[in-house]
């Protein structure tokens, strides 16, 4: 299994409608950078994410499971475009902002303090379960 971070506006799409999609889940479309896409063609069915809520909040709010691998934008007639569905797993219990991501020196090497500007981005296992951690949710 690997592991993610999904960020987006939550005035665009938010941890509150990504539950509200269900077991479905949703694709997560929109995405215009060859890098971000690259990584979504590199995940795997149960793959999990963090839910990050970027602008003012900025902070990962829920945690996400890939329910479908790559495949078409659906917003896009342009070929270069693709996308995976994800679908919610359950909300943080606390919370875990950039601030505190940043102050917290075994994250310095995360790509959310070092890329942050990327929507899709790898998360490493000990990133994962540190984050986790902080969050005060199990790593499972």
């Amino acid at each position: 299994m690997a592991y993610w971070l999904f960020k987006s506006e939550p005035s665009a799409w938010s941890w509150d409608q990504q539950v509200a999609k269900g077991a479905v889940g949703e694709e997560w479309d929109g995405v215009r950078n060859y890098q971000a896409r690259n990584f979504m063609r590199d995940m795997k069915v149960g793959d999990l994410g963090f839910f990050y809520h970027s602008q003012k909040e900025k902070a990962v709010v829920g945690i996400v499971e890939v329910c479908a691998l790559a495949h078409p934008d659906s917003s896009t007639d342009d070929p270069r475009w693709e996308c995976v569905d994800i679908k919610a797993v359950r909300p943080v219990l606390r919370p875990v902002n950039l601030e505190t991501i940043k102050s917290d020196g075994r994250l310095n090497e995360m790509a959310l303090v070092r890329s942050s500007r990327l929507s899709v981005q790898p998360v490493t296992e000990q990133e994962w379960n540190i984050v986790c951690e902080l969050a005060g949710i199990p790593a499972d």
